[in-house]
């Protein structure tokens, strides 16, 4: 029987190599040693290509192991650099799905918190107000809708701190489904958490055409139920749109 792979591919070019990433999967080395998804792809473009030697694969961000969904990578250095320098002026537009059990108090909103990261425990404290040392992080969020006693958000991170959706939500009292990390009362099986990174929509750093894709949903009964509820009346509103 032949193993599922971790990914699925959703752009391919000679500048970008986008997929959507399974949850419980790394997207850099850590000190675990578990496989990554870089090292995983590098192999995937050495096979395919039939390239020899080493194959240049850098990510342009990341999203937490337990979060599943839509990674950008750079196929080369030109384009990891234009595409870092996209990310860091907030010119793409990403959109993410949260499960969460506890109805938000406003059906939409905005939250703006200071975080502070204490990389010994890989967990991040959120505060009201700056304190020193603290990164702004904002976001907007809106209720798509409710199944199986649970909520479906979509999340619209405006800055890109380290688990801002995941430490923020929890802040207005409502926890991701599953993460334990940051007040869920219980794990569910394989440590993932009901994180997913649906869409991402920018200009491609070298062909300057506007890109908008979509991860489907990890291969989760639960998940999948929540498909009802997806609106992306948004998109097509707002294409002129980017922070």
């Amino acid at each position: 029987m032949k193993k599922r792979l971790p990914y699925s591919v959703v752009y391919e070019d000679n500048h970008l190599l986008i997929v959507n990433k399974e949850p419980g999967v790394l997207v850099q080395s850590d000190r675990t040693g578990d496989p990554s998804l870089t090292e995983i792809l590098k192999d995937y473009i050495k096979e395919k290509y039939n390239k020899p030697g080493d194959v240049f694969l850098n990510p342009v961000h990341r999203l937490d192991r337990p979060v599943s969904g839509l990674v950008v990578f750079g196929r080369t250095s030109k384009a990891t650099e234009r595409m870092a320098e996209i990310f860091r002026k907030r010119l793409v537009q990403k959109t993410y799905w949260a499960v969460v059990r506890k109805h938000p108090t406003e059906k939409k909103g905005r939250l703006v918190h200071y975080l502070i990261k204490d990389e010994a425990k890989n967990q991040v404290t959120t505060y009201d107000e700056e304190v020193p040392g603290s990164q702004r992080a904002e976001l907007t969020y809106r209720l798509l809708g409710k199944i199986n006693e649970h909520y479906l958000l979509e999340v619209e991170p405006i800055t890109g701190r380290p688990h801002q959706i995941r430490a923020q939500l929890a802040a207005m009292g409502c926890p991701i489904r599953g993460d334990a990390k940051y007040g869920y009362d219980r794990e569910v099986p394989d440590k993932k958490i009901y994180l997913h990174a649906r869409r991402l929509y920018f200009v491609h750093p070298v062909k300057k055409e506007p890109l908008i894709l979509r991860a489907g949903l990890p291969a989760d009964p639960f998940w999948e139920e929540f498909l009802e509820l997806d609106n992306e009346e948004f998109k097509d509103k707002n294409l002129d749109f980017i922070y």
